[in-house]
């Protein structure tokens, strides 16, 4: 009853939040498992870095509860639950009831906070899920492990990787666990490894195999892998230890205490000679869970969801004896003060803004909604930028797989080819419709990166796109919106905006002339500058103030 009570409170905190617009990565597993719902595997229409399984966990979420954001978000809540059952049965093999009750409450209180983006359904919480069954099947007594058992941990562990490939640190903690035992009693090893190994290989095997018979293996391996590994290296290690002072300080203030109790919780574990193997277990736990978040060095927020059921466990098993019982309900409440505002008084859009500040969530969806009223179809359509959220809400293609910039704006060897492929597939495509996305973090641009992109949009949009739309952001409380004529007369105020573009093939010369940029000045500083407009707002006061 008391799990259930706190699934119930977790799941009213996060329904309020439900209609939060999507940020851009739910935006791209969103999109790739609409397209996967129409049979149409990933890489072909949509590249990125990640391994499917979150696309496909998508399609199975969306195909239940509906390809909208409330869609996509009561599929996050169903998981959570399921990831504060397994906490609690997991804290419950380890240390009790007690302790699994406050673990579950623990995690299910920071997986929902704004400073890890706990209302957005990131890939992390797909990899927690299956992470965590694999992990209870092997907290059973070693006596009781049979060779299914540890296939299917196996297999769950597996699960946990195809959804991110830093699930695979999860999976190497359950082989060195399984190892580590099997060496202990000195038997069975080969078997019991080999069997847990097998599973743990069988969804990453599967995976590929369906997408060799889709005809896109070559386009997963280099996104996943061979991309994967030069994005991974392009981190040094004092920008690593930067990225973490900086991201990891408000996650530790906005639950402090609760952080604090875990601490107490992994000294407290190792003070009994007959707790050992629990708190072994537990130790190395969260040794590997704080690994799955290093990989490239960036210390995102979203990562630390991957490190909090092992923080859940260790803060739940502080909660032993009957006077820790007030300092842990002093925990939880005190942590529910400093998350107030955000879990019981803003409304969706503006916990967007707090998480996303001028980020252009909420304003993707009125663009999209624009482009699929106005639109056929089967009409493609691109975006110049890292948006990918607009082609799920406008139900329409991509004209180019390239649904990120990042790739093509890293100082990486294959950052050129990129931009060409994607010019190539644009104008291949020709779409109907093309959003030009101003702001930095749509971009991201390295200051030695290529930037072909930006003299070929200059040249290529002049001659066949007229404005038809712009969403200027001014501030984190007030967007314009400026549709049609209006659009083409409008200046916008802001850095961050969406500019809407339709294609035109009739397009004067007089307008084509206006749009040229003075003798000497550079598309690609022309492109950010919003003093008066940036170049692509064709031939408007805008570009005639600039």
């Amino acid at each position: 009853m008391v799990v259930l009570l706190v699934m119930l409170g977790a799941g009213l905190v996060r329904w309020r939040l439900l209609d939060i617009p999507l940020e851009r990565d739910e935006g791209e597993y969103a999109y790739a498992g609409q397209l996967m719902l129409q049979g149409i595997p990933p890489y072909r229409l949509a590249c990125n870095m990640k391994l499917p399984g979150t696309y496909a966990a998508y399609a199975v979420l969306m195909a239940v509860f509906g390809q909208s954001i409330a869609g996509v978000h009561w599929g996050l809540l169903l998981v959570n639950c399921a990831a504060i059952l397994l906490v609690y049965l997991l804290g419950k093999r380890l240390f009790g009831t007690t302790s699994a009750l406050a673990a579950c409450a623990a995690y299910a209180l920071l997986s929902v906070g704004s400073a890890v983006l706990g209302t957005e359904a990131h890939a992390t919480h797909f990899v927690v899920l299956p992470a965590l069954a694999g992990a209870l099947l092997l907290a059973r007594p070693a006596d009781s492990w049979r060779l299914s058992t540890l296939w299917w941990s196996g297999l769950l562990f597996g699960l946990a990787f195809v959804m991110k490939q830093q699930g695979v640190l999860f999976g190497v903690f359950g082989a060195l666990l399984v190892a580590a035992r099997c060496w202990r009693e000195r038997r069975g090893l080969v078997l019991k490894l080999g069997a847990f190994l097998g599973g743990a290989a069988a969804p990453f095997a599967v995976t590929c195999l369906l997408l060799w018979r889709a005809g896109v293996f070559p386009k997963f391996w280099f996104w996943t892998f061979t991309y994967a590994r030069q994005y991974a290296a392009e981190s040094s290690l004092a920008e690593g230890v930067s990225a973490l002072a900086e991201h990891f300080p408000p996650i530790l203030k906005q639950n402090a205490p609760l952080w604090l109790l875990a601490v107490a919780g992994l000294v407290l574990v190792w003070r009994k000679r007959e707790n050992r193997g629990a708190a072994a277990f537990a130790t190395a736990f969260l040794a590997f869970s704080f690994l799955a978040i290093c990989p490239g060095l960036f210390f995102r927020e979203h990562y630390f969801v991957l490190l909090l059921p092992a923080v859940a466990l260790l803060a739940g098993a502080a909660v032993r004896h009957r006077a820790v019982y007030w300092v842990f309900g002093a925990a939880l409440v005190l942590s529910l003060g400093l998350q107030r505002e955000f879990l019981f008084r803003m409304n969706p859009v503006e916990a967007c803004r707090e998480m996303y500040g001028r980020n252009p969530f909420p304003e993707a969806i009125q663009v999209a909604d624009y482009i699929r009223t106005h639109s056929e179809k089967d009409a493609r359509i691109a975006v110049l930028g890292s948006e990918p959220e607009i082609y799920f809400y406008a139900h329409r293609h991509s004209a180019t797989s390239y649904i990120y910039m990042y790739g093509l704006m890293e100082a990486q060897p294959y950052a050129l080819t990129m931009q060409n492929e994607m010019i190539g597939e644009l104008e291949a495509s020709a779409p109907e419709y093309v959003v030009q996305v101003s702001g930095n973090a749509s971009w991201l641009q390295d200051q030695q990166s290529p930037t072909r992109v930006f003299d070929w949009w200059y040249a290529y949009g002049t001659q066949h796109y007229r404005l038809v739309g712009i969403a200027d952001i001014i501030s984190e409380e007030r967007t314009e919106y400026r549709w049609a004529s209006a659009a083409e007369a409008y200046q916008p105020q802001s850095s961050y905006f969406l500019a809407v573009y339709r294609r035109s093939e009739r397009v004067t010369a007089a307008s084509r002339g206006t749009s040229r940029l003075p003798a000497g000045s550079s598309p690609r500083a022309a492109w950010w500058r919003i003093a008066g407009s940036p170049a692509s707002l064709w031939g408007g006061p805008a570009l005639q103030s600039w």
